[in-house]
């Protein structure tokens, strides 16, 4: 082979190496946006959902972080268990997060129809639990007595003893299980 066919060679091997690298990152680009546009179709609870059984921390508007474990993730709200006392269990509304900590990457989507907020607070108000109400401006001890559309009435057990408190959806950070020792 002569030096020009030589040439030409190199040159066609050169243009197949450009073309190849080409088709490769174009093919790496899409793999990217179609990842990007995956990413963009998954909400919270789907990322909750997967860390069921996990430690995480949730930041809480008032400052508060809530700990635990993921134990039930709905659209709306999400159990977690405590881990500084075994009995303790803390209903958050998604809404009421501002953040997560300890969520890996993976998400999950839900399995079957999902129950409201107001289900698991009327199990609160049938058992009787005594609970820590957390709003955005106050922290209050008591009994679930009624639980409306957007609403819950607790019948109050600190200072004001027997005084009813109505607390919107809209103000629930976090109910909790109120600390053994604690239930009157």
């Amino acid at each position: 082979m002569d030096t020009s066919d030589a040439r030409w060679s190199d040159l066609a091997a050169d243009l197949d190496a450009l073309a190849d690298a080409q088709d490769a990152a174009e093919s790496d680009a899409m793999v990217a946006e179609l990842t990007r546009a995956e990413h963009a179709t998954i909400d919270l609870a789907d990322r909750l959902r997967a860390a069921t059984g996990a430690p995480v921390v949730l930041d809480l508007p008032d400052g508060e972080p809530v700990r635990g474990a993921v134990r039930e993730v709905a659209e709306a709200w999400l159990v977690l268990d405590g881990v500084t006392r075994a009995p303790e269990r803390h209903l958050v509304p998604l809404a009421a997060i501002d953040g997560v900590s300890g969520l890996e990457s993976g998400s999950a989507p839900a399995a079957r129809r999902e129950l409201g907020i107001t289900t698991l607070l009327r199990d609160l108000q049938r058992d009787r639990r005594t609970v820590l109400v957390r709003t955005r401006g106050n922290v209050y001890r008591g009994r679930v007595a009624r639980v409306g559309a957007d609403h819950l009435d607790l019948d109050t057990l600190d200072g004001n003893r027997g005084r009813r408190r109505v607390v919107p959806f809209s103000a629930l950070l976090c109910v909790s299980h109120a600390p053994p020792g604690m239930a009157s």
